[in-house]
């Protein structure tokens, strides 16, 4: 892999865009979390595919769809970063997180369960916490069944972070945002019961929030284990596939609407994270669902307001 472009706020995130020849082309980021140093808390997100065939009505990533990265290419996204902070690969951060979650579904890739098998031969990272976010597509039984395997045997006891995208409660709306076949609510529940274990950390539901969308706290309720899964709060980022879909959120807009939310889960007895982050990573390109590379080639596409502000630097 050759990196050939970055967008850099060295004090909040860097997205690199990486050439792995024959017209194949993968994004990976590296931030962190101001005001903490890297040395506390360091996140690396990395692709899996090139490209998505799964096509999220609110990712860019989703536009077209290449092919697997081998585990060696998925490495070298890894090994980037680390080796430019971290020469000697002894990952000192306290807390270390990689998100497979850049360009592509991971469960659709086996390559990612050898990256997590082989990863503490290659690194020293006490601090190590990786994480899968994933649509739970039909057809990745096995993938699932593997990967609770292995975090039991490598990442038991909080070292592991599971991640439903969920979206909605109502089925027509997640058909509509996710539209490929995939497990429903039922299914994801019952894998949680078989994945989780006394000490790891709770399985997260992630769900954007437009306002507009079924989010309800019954249907939740009915379905999910308080005491093994957790209900996470996202905003929609300003991706070209979000607004040219309509999908945005406007925050002071959908205030009473969400802390009516939050307030209705609580009383349902989950834990609830509201996550917004760092405002200014929308500018970098670097949030959930940005496709920096598909904005170059969309010239007759506006940016979309609030996004992909920062200049591609070439890297040389």
């Amino acid at each position: 892999m050759e990196v050939v472009y970055k967008t850099e706020n060295s004090d909040i995130a860097t997205v690199y865009i990486g050439d792995f020849g024959n017209n194949r082309f993968a994004e990976f980021v590296e931030s962190v979390q101001p005001p903490l140093p890297a040395e506390k808390k360091w996140v690396l997100i990395v692709s899996t595919l090139f490209g998505c065939p799964v096509g999220c009505m609110m990712c860019d990533a989703g536009k077209f769809y290449g092919g697997k990265l081998s585990v060696e290419e998925i490495f070298s996204q890894i090994d980037y970063p680390v080796l430019k902070r971290f020469p000697d690969k002894r990952i000192i951060s306290e807390k270390f997180k990689i998100q497979f979650a850049r360009m592509g579904e991971p469960a659709l890739n086996l390559s990612v369960l050898e990256v997590l098998k082989e990863f503490g031969n290659r690194y020293y990272a006490p601090g190590f916490v990786p994480s899968i976010s994933t649509i739970a597509p039909n057809g990745t039984e096995s993938f699932f069944e593997e990967l609770t395997i292995l975090k039991n045997d490598l990442y038991g006891k909080g070292n592991f972070q599971m991640q439903f995208s969920i979206h909605s409660t109502s089925t027509q709306e997640r058909d509509k945002l996710i539209p490929v076949r995939k497990w429903g609510l039922q299914r994801i529940s019952r894998f949680g019961e078989e994945f989780y274990s006394p000490g790891d950390k709770k399985i997260t539901l992630n769900f954007i929030f437009s306002g507009e969308m079924e989010l309800d706290n019954k249907i939740l309720g009915d379905n999910f284990d308080r005491q093994k899964f957790i209900i996470k709060i996202t905003p929609v980022n300003p991706t070209i596939s979000a607004v040219s879909n309509g999908i945005n959120t406007v925050l002071k807009k959908v205030k009473n609407k969400l802390d009516k939310t939050v307030s209705e889960l609580r009383q349902e007895g989950f834990d609830v994270i509201v996550s917004i982050g760092e405002l200014e990573e929308n500018r970098i390109g670097s949030n959930c669902g940005q496709y920096i590379s598909s904005f170059m080639k969309s010239e007759n596409i506006l940016c979309p307001e609030g996004s992909y502000t920062y200049e591609l630097e070439k890297v040389i």
